[in-house]
């Protein structure tokens, strides 16, 4: 039986073609040229949050994939403001293309790729944090927010 490759990127793909999906579908524009902007602006906001994230996590030696034991705590840099900055960067990847491609009604898909996110990855990574580094991670998360 084939392995299934479980990534956080993979399901931001998939949303980002329900996206597209329901704006071919349900033609609804709203936002016009300021959603042009707010989405250049979104977009690049996230990924300088991404690559801060990915940044600090490189300097501290640990990884960054989802499923996979961390060898150290990062909390700083970005980690000051979310636990999860890289979620945090692809909720604003796909909120700036509702912007971007003016589809109004595929709002309702960021909170529902965040629930999904959590369930599915955050959950378990923080379990594996709180394993691995106790009252240090239950200190630090006690004072940053999951996602803002």
């Amino acid at each position: 039986m084939p392995k299934i490759i479980d990534l956080p990127p993979l399901w931001l793909i998939g949303f980002l073609g329900l996206v597209w999906l329901i704006g071919r579908a349900l033609p609804l524009p709203l936002f016009g040229p300021l959603g042009d902007v707010a989405a250049a602006v979104l977009l690049v906001v996230a990924l300088a949050l991404a690559g801060g994230a990915v940044l600090a996590m490189a300097q501290a030696r640990t990884t960054v994939i989802p499923h996979r034991q961390p060898a150290a705590l990062v909390t700083h840099g970005v980690f000051r403001l979310s636990r999860n900055p890289i979620y945090l960067a692809d909720a604003g990847i796909l909120l700036a293309a509702i912007l971007w491609l003016d589809v109004p009604l595929a709002l309702p898909l960021v909170p529902l790729f965040q629930i999904m996110i959590r369930e599915r990855f955050i959950r378990a990574e923080e379990a594996r944090l709180r394993a691995g580094f106790g009252a240090e991670f239950d200190r630090w998360s006690s004072h940053v927010r999951r996602w803002l």
